[in-house]
């Protein structure tokens, strides 16, 4: 359960449903919409240090605009001075093929050299990003995690920077056609002004066309981008949910309210594609509208004998290739726009604080007494709805103490708390006489160790698994930490003993198999201080008693919370806390709060009581004067 939902439960009242286009748009809500002109300049910054290949990339690019700008050059002075029909020069005619080779020689050298040093260091900026994008997802808060799907996270950490990517193949290309478009225009006024004059008339029809057209595909590319991580989050859901859905027989239901996310993600990307290709056959129809121009006007001259022919049929070419990288530039707007809209994205997920964060005071944990104290800790999840209120409890060094209370009571939040996976509202957490507040994540995170109700193994050898928060330590020692749990007969069983590899989350193992091995892990983690949080509750009865001699030997010597709904897991705790509506209402060992006759002797007669013995101690308790409320 979520904590938010564990809130709602706590309050006793139905949280309020948002709209499901609001449950769909909450990504979106967290990191804004707005363009942002810094995406460009802070990408760069990933750029910059590889600042001198680009810098080569760019001189191949400036070679290769001018190789292409000497071409039609080249062919109009062979049509001028060396295939005149009155005077034909071959010795001259030579030399212009030879320079014609040459020219197209630079041409394909510099085109590669630009290609495989673009594809290179793209690859590398790439690599950094996803280096940066992991390393600042692990240091965010729960806070965050709990409100953000898992599928729109991998949309922004692949899709967006596979996006990237394309731009990145992109960028220098765009340098060399603007380059390409700048030296065009410069060379068709150098040879006849009057000619460039008509011939560029066009071009404004053009920038009109790009000002109406520029704001609706910018929408449109980032409506593109919204709708596949909705769908990529829709997708996750369902694949990690299977299970539940094959169960509840909801393969239609959800079909098609996927269908729906995916035929919305169909009509974003079909407007996207709209927008990107509306723009080629204008740049066509004005392609052929300049050469017209080009042939009528300089045909006519030619005739006259006011302008040579190789300066038309150069006029020709140059007309053709200015049109050239407006087409590609076209093209490859959408693309940057995609880029723009996911840099925008991947900053947004980069600039996501932490609610948690180390002050830079903060203190590192070595040798502490491994104590737990609570004064006065109220907390919540959503400001003005708090889950605890005004709870104050100790623990001292070696000392089992147990929560216990209904479901929504606040056990899993108080947990939580004494990790640090959030802070307090008010009062303190103190971890060995420390306010948890006042020392390093890290060297707490060396001094708590926690066992989840459904452990999470990764894709990895068993062994591996086991020394995961230890990673010193030797085989010996994780065959030890297994033998001292009750795991290594099991794990002798396996074709491959330790080297086992798990599939994923350990499907290829039981549940009870996969807690075994989650208390081997924090055996060999060895923390003073250990969270045991509803660690047999999704387990038959026969395995749960492997894991209560496990647990015993895991909270030896240990300071130590159990969270259990089974009573008999905490039964033998040195003392039991009982929390309701977030709210301490007994305390106690459990003859001590059996003899009470209040809440938990309500809650030991559920566990072990007959159904009709149930509805009768239900009755009582509703009438029960120390029952607690």
């Amino acid at each position: 359960m979520s904590p938010q939902s564990r809130d709602a439960v706590d309050q006793g009242t139905s949280a309020p449903r948002p709209p499901r286009a609001a449950i769909e748009d909450t990504d979106e809500q967290i990191f804004g919409k707005v363009f942002d002109r810094g995406i460009m300049r802070r990408f760069i910054g990933y750029v910059a240090p590889y600042r001198r290949r680009l810098w080569l990339a760019i001189g191949c690019v400036v070679l290769f605009t001018a190789s292409q700008l000497a071409i039609p050059l080249v062919i109009g002075l062979a049509i001028d001075r060396a295939l005149a029909t009155d005077a034909m020069d071959s010795r001259l005619l030579l030399m212009t093929a030879l320079a014609f080779a040459a020219v197209i020689a630079v041409n394909a050298a510099a085109n590669l050299g630009q290609d495989i040093i673009v594809g290179k260091t793209g690859e590398r900026v790439l690599y950094d990003l996803r280096r940066a994008m992991f390393a600042h997802l692990q240091r965010l808060s729960m806070s965050f995690m709990d409100k953000t799907e898992v599928g729109r996270l991998m949309s922004r950490l692949q899709g967006d920077i596979g996006a990237l990517q394309e731009f990145l193949d992109t960028l220098v290309t765009s340098i060399g056609d603007i380059l390409l478009l700048v030296g065009i225009v410069a060379v068709l006024l150098y040879l006849d002004v009057q000619l460039a004059g008509l011939t560029l008339s066009v071009v404004g029809v053009l920038l009109i066309v790009r000002i109406v057209w520029l704001p609706p595909a910018r929408r449109a590319f980032v409506r593109a981008r919204q709708a596949s991580s909705i769908v990529n989050g829709a997708l996750a859901e369902n694949i990690n949910g299977v299970r539940t859905v094959q169960e509840m027989t909801r393969e239609a239901i959800n079909f098609a309210r996927f269908e729906h996310k995916a035929r919305d993600y169909l009509k974003a990307t079909l407007r996207a594609a709209k927008f990107s290709q509306i723009m080629i056959p204008i740049v066509d129809t004005l392609t052929g509208t300049a050469l017209a121009i080009v042939i009528f006007a300089g045909g006519t001259r030619v005739l006259d004998g006011t302008l040579e022919l190789g300066v038309m049929v150069a006029f020709v070419f140059y007309v053709q290739r200015f049109f050239d990288p407006i087409r590609s530039l076209t093209a490859q707007y959408s693309v940057m726009q995609r880029a723009m809209a996911s840099g925008q994205r991947i900053f947004e997920v980069l600039d996501v604080t932490a609610d948690v964060v180390d002050k830079s005071s903060a203190i590192d944990l070595r040798e502490i007494e491994p104590s737990i104290e609570f004064r006065h800790v109220s907390f919540g999840y959503v400001p003005g709805r708090p889950v605890l209120h005004d709870v104050s409890f100790k623990a001292a060094p070696g000392e089992v103490i147990a929560l216990v209370g209904p479901t929504g009571s606040g056990k899993t939040s108080t947990a939580a708390l004494i990790h640090r996976f959030y802070d307090v509202w008010s009062g303190q957490v103190l971890i060995g006489g420390h306010d948890v507040r006042e020392v390093t994540q890290h060297s707490l995170g060396r001094q708590v160790g926690m066992v989840l109700q459904e452990p999470f193994l990764f894709t990895d050898t068993i062994c591996e698994n086991i020394r995961y928060g230890n990673r010193a330590a030797t085989q010996d020692q994780v065959i030890d930490a297994a033998k001292a749990v009750g795991a290594h007969d099991f794990i002798m069983q396996l074709p491959l003993g330790y080297d086992t590899p798990l599939e994923q989350r350990g499907a290829n193992l039981s549940l009870g198999q996969r807690q075994l091995i989650s208390f081997a892990r924090a055996l060999i983690a060895d923390t003073g201080i250990l969270i045991l949080d509803e660690a047999t509750a999704s387990i038959d009865s026969y395995t749960e008693q492997a894991i209560q001699l496990a647990m015993r030997r895991l909270l030896t010597g240990r300071t130590a919370v159990v969270i259990a709904h089974r009573l008999a897991t905490v039964r033998n705790a040195d003392r039991i806390i009982v929390l309701q509506d977030g709210r301490i209402v007994e305390t106690g060992t459990h003859h001590q709060l059996v003899e009470q006759r209040g809440l938990y002797h309500r809650l030991h007669a559920m566990n072990y009581a007959s159904f009709d013995d149930v509805c009768e101690t239900e009755a009582l308790g509703a009438t029960s004067p120390t029952t607690a409320t």
